[in-house]
């Protein structure tokens, strides 16, 4: 899998992955629902970039253009204290090949040295918790986050 830099160019595949209501059964507000809500989150990874240098990647099979999913980390406000939030989401005909773990993986070493690094998952996103946990990293404590029930992992 390649890792690289989002860029305006993946707005197709941002709002083709977080539309599709299988991607996103653990988030609260569920799937995105219009390509203008794609285009603004894709813009706030692109700012990340552009204002922070780091931010979330485009994944995709070696020598294919196909994005497979799209995360990394993102500086946040946590507890009053700034974190690097660890995200990952793929489209489903990638689930079960290792991707998440892959790119978790890649994350963790970018953000050593950077920060704290932490996953903020839905209490009840148990494959996301079998990443989480896969990479070494534990469950620190649940917080309402977004308006229901969030493990917080750290490193």
């Amino acid at each position: 899998m390649v890792l690289s830099r989002v860029t305006a160019d993946d707005l197709d595949a941002v709002h083709e992955i977080h539309a599709d209501p299988r991607t996103s059964v653990y988030h609260p507000s569920g799937p995105v629902t219009d390509l203008e809500s794609s285009r603004a989150m894709l813009d706030l990874w692109l700012a990340d970039w552009e204002e922070r240098g780091i931010g979330y990647w485009a994944a995709r099979p070696v020598d294919e253009p196909l994005v497979l999913g799209f995360g990394g980390l993102r500086r946040a406000i946590l507890d009053g204290r700034e974190v690097l939030n660890l995200y990952y989401r793929f489209r489903p005909d990638a689930w079960g090949h290792g991707y998440a773990a892959e790119l978790a993986r890649a994350a963790l070493d970018v953000g050593a040295g950077l920060g704290k690094v932490v996953a903020v998952i839905r209490d009840i996103n148990l494959p996301s918790h079998r990443v989480a946990e896969r990479i070494g990293m534990k469950k620190d404590r649940t917080i309402p986050y977004g308006g229901v029930p969030s493990d917080v992992y750290v490193t």
